[in-house]
C-alpha cells in the first residue's frame, strides 16, 4: 500500500514497518439526526498538526511510533450494504498484513464492517463499547443496517457475552431489557471497566469508542448529542485500560466538524486518538 498524500500528525511510516494502520470510512448515510460524520477523517487529518506529537500524559511520542495513514476509503453513499463490503475488505488486507487497523468513521454503521474482518481472523472475538446509546434495535425504521442497531448486529455475529458497553444512557426502553440478557450494559460512566479488563485478559478485543459518550460540554459536534456524559479526563483513563488489553481491531467514530464550528470537537478527538495509539504502541516505544 501506499500511505496517503496528507497524513495524520505522527503517522507517516511505510506499510510495511508499520504495527497500525489508520484509515477513513466517511460515511454518514444511516444518520438519523443531524449527518455531517462523512467529513470527520478528512477534517482530522487537516487538523492534526495543530496538536503536539508528544503526550504529557503518557510520555510517549507520535514520533517513536509506526503508524500509516491508508487514507479514507470511497464509499458509496447510498447503499450501507456496498460500504460495509469496502470496509471488511480493506481490513482484511490490513490484517492479512499482519496490522492492526483502526478506524475513523463516519458514523457508527461503519463499525460492522470492521468487526465481519476482524472476527473472521478471530473467531473468539471480544467487543468493548464506549457509547452515550445503546444501539442494540434490531432496526430502525425498517432498516437493519443503522447506526441505531450497530451493536445488535455485531451481536449477530460475536453473540452472547461478548459485548461489553459502557457510558449508556440513551435508547429504547426493548433495547436495555433486551441487552439484560445478552450483552453487559453498563449505564452512564465506566464504573465496572477494571473488572471487564480483568476478565478479558490474554482474549481477542476490538475496541469501538463513538465520542457521543462525552457530555455535551466537551464534544458537541456530533449527529445525536446526549447530556450527562463522561469528562474528557474520565474517557481518557477508561481508554488507556482498555489499551492494556489484547486489542486486535479498533475504531473512533460520530465526530461531526460542522456541528462545532469552533473546531474543540475536532481537537479532542484527535487528542483521544493521540492516546489511543500510543496506548497500543507503548510496549514498543519503551523497549527501544
Amino acid at each position: 500500500m501506499k500511505k496517503n498524500v496528507e497524513t495524520f500528525l505522527g503517522c507517516d511510516a511505510e506499510f510495511d514497518e508499520a504495527r497500525i494502520v489508520i484509515f477513513g470510512a466517511p460515511f454518514d448515510s444511516t444518520t438519523s439526526y443531524r449527518p455531517g460524520t462523512r467529513f470527520a477523517s478528512r477534517t482530522m487529518r487537516a487538523e492534526s498538526y495543530g496538536l503536539e506529537t508528544y503526550s504529557p500524559y503518557q510520555d510517549l511520542d507520535l514520533e517513536d511510533a509506526k503508524v500509516f495513514d491508508g487514507g479514507d476509503l470511497e464509499l458509496c453513499f447510498g447503499d450501507a450494504g456496498l460500504a460495509l463490503d469496502d470496509i471488511s475488505s480493506f481490513t482484511k488486507k490490513v490484517l492479512a498484513g499482519g496490522k492492526l487497523p483502526l478506524m475513523i468513521g463516519g458514523e457508527h454503521l461503519v463499525t460492522l464492517g470492521a468487526v465481519r474482518a476482524v472476527a473472521e481472523k478471530y473467531p473468539d472475538l471480544h467487543v468493548i463499547h464506549f457509547d452515550a446509546h445503546a444501539d442494540l434495535r434490531d432496526d430502525y425504521l425498517g432498516a437493519r443496517l443503522s447506526h441505531a442497531s450497530v451493536l445488535r448486529r455485531v451481536w449477530d455475529i460475536v453473540g452472547d457475552g461478548r459485548i461489553f458497553q459502557f457510558g449508556i444512557r440513551s435508547g429504547e426502553r426493548a433495547e436495555f431489557e433486551w441487552g439484560k440478557e445478552h450483552v453487559s450494559t453498563h449505564k452512564f460512566d465506566f464504573e465496572g471497566l477494571g473488572e471487564t479488563v480483568g476478565k478479558l485478559k490474554g482474549k481477542p478485543v476490538y475496541f469501538t469508542l463513538d465520542l457521543d459518550v462525552l457530555d455535551t460540554s466537551v464534544f458537541p459536534g456530533t449527529g445525536t448529542p446526549e447530556a450527562g456524559g463522561v469528562t474528557f479526563l474520565q474517557l481518557l483513563d477508561a481508554v488507556l485500560k482498555v489499551g492494556e488489553l489484547n486489542i486486535v481491531g479498533c475504531d473512533i467514530n460520530e465526530l461531526s466538524p460542522p456541528l462545532d464550528a469552533s473546531g474543540a470537537s475536532t481537537t479532542v478527538a484527535l487528542k483521544v486518538l493521540r492516546e489511543l495509539i500510543l496506548k497500543l504502541e507503548e510496549k514498543y516505544i519503551r523497549v527501544n
